[in-house]
């Protein structure tokens, strides 16, 4: 069973940067002339795509597991994912020779699954749709003696996630705005906590699928609202609430949360193919849709957006951008 752990603080993130040091890929910081151009703003891209499995979700994943009693790691660990935080605990649980069982959707992109399997996990299949992932993972855990390490609603997989925005702070600076995109939380709120600490002036907005704005709504109300699982080519970001710690922590620290309709993401897709030659999966275009929505507030900022991956099926990438 998952044991009771505080809520992070910026001591944490900072304990989780050493930790993760010597595993993590320190991403590259990009930026656009056109981008920039276009938005009237000095536009700071930090490039998660480059991370290790291709995601953000290596740092608080490969954080958490390094974390394990002996007793824990000799058991395993289970986890469900639509794919990117699946290959995180995969992959860290490789490095770090613990067994690892993922509970992915049925649906999930095949070179996520694929990935998985590679790296080592063992996939139990559900359907997104009609059953309860994480009653699943409750139950295998119990069954088995095995350690929960959910996606983004644990304090360790939290500061692990904001060793993302230390290390832009630390490249770049102090910024007016920072974009994040928002699923169930852990990123944005990783970040709320770097961001407080090293750009407390900095306004901080997560960005969520219009179809799923279950964050947004949840700030407006001052509760955690739930959802069905939203239809959107987001799927890193197909999630149905924010989560305890993660809710805590970016009602207090965030400025705002922003949407962005699935036609803005592929349009931002192909921005990022054609202008900047990377490839970025719909979920981790979520901050450029929101700051070309932005853009008359932002002109003459200073502005940050984090790229949370760039885990996407070519061939769907390819039908994505010859269908817009």
């Amino acid at each position: 069973m998952t044991p009771t752990i505080p809520s992070p603080t910026y001591d944490d993130v900072l304990a989780a940067a050493e930790r993760i040091a010597p595993y993590a890929h320190r991403t590259p910081v990009l930026r656009s002339r056109l981008i920039d151009e276009q938005v009237g703003a000095q536009v700071v891209f930090k490039c998660e795509n480059f991370q290790r499995m291709g995601a953000f979700k290596f740092r608080g994943a490969f954080n958490a597991l390094s974390q394990l009693t002996g007793e824990q790691r000799r058991a395993g660990v289970v986890a469900y994912s639509s794919g990117n935080h699946a290959q995180a605990i995969a992959l860290s649980a490789r490095l770090l020779d613990v067994p690892a069982t993922i509970v992915m959707p049925h649906d999930a992109p095949a070179a996520k699954v694929a990935a998985t399997k590679g790296y080592g996990g063992r996939v139990v299949s559900y359907d997104r749709y009609t059953e309860d992932r994480e009653e699943i993972g409750r139950e295998l855990a119990a069954e088995r003696g095995l350690t929960l390490i959910p996606p983004y609603d644990h304090p360790h997989v939290i500061a692990g996630q904001g060793t993302a925005a230390k290390e832009l702070f630390d490249e770049v600076g102090a910024l007016d705005a920072l974009f994040v995109p928002l699923g169930g939380g852990g990123l944005l709120s990783g970040t709320a906590l770097s961001a407080g600490a090293l750009s407390p002036d900095c306004r901080l907005y997560g960005v969520e699928p219009q179809a799923g704005n279950d964050g947004q709504e949840s700030l407006r109300q001052g509760r955690i609202v739930h959802i069905d699982t939203p239809q959107t080519i987001a799927d890193g970001a197909q999630t149905q609430h924010l989560g305890t710690h993660t809710f805590e922590i970016i009602r207090r620290a965030v400025t705002g949360v922003r949407t962005a309709t699935d036609a803005a993401l592929v349009d931002a897709m192909g921005t990022f193919a054609s202008v900047m030659k990377i490839v970025v999966e719909p979920t981790g275009c979520l901050g450029l849709a929101a700051v070309r929505d932005m853009a008359d507030e932002l002109r003459g900022k200073r502005v940050g957006v984090i790229i949370s991956g760039g885990n996407i099926d070519l061939a769907r990438f390819a039908e994505l951008l010859s269908s817009a």
